[in-house]
């Protein structure tokens, strides 16, 4: 499934990663490579096989713990309410 960002979320590129920043409450999100990663296929419009794929080909992970690292970052992204 693909992802889109709440309209108040801003993104930012950084030498780590992504930041986030959620401009209701002004938190700020630090995502590493490995997610910034999987959100940049998300919002490409890929699903979450494409972005367990990117995973596997970009790090040395085996397929299993890049699909749970997907799932996890997809409902953790959505649960604090930075994504749909």
């Amino acid at each position: 499934m693909a992802l889109r960002f709440a309209a108040d979320i801003s993104t930012a590129q950084t030498d780590y990663g992504t930041v986030l920043l959620d401009e209701r409450s002004g938190q700020y999100w630090e995502l590493n490579p490995t997610a910034t990663l999987i959100v940049e296929v998300l919002l490409a419009g890929k699903d979450e096989a494409a972005a367990t794929d990117a995973v596997v080909a970009e790090f040395d992970i085996d397929r299993e713990r890049a699909q749970q690292d997907v799932t996890q970052l997809i409902a953790e992204l959505r649960v604090s309410g930075l994504a749909a």
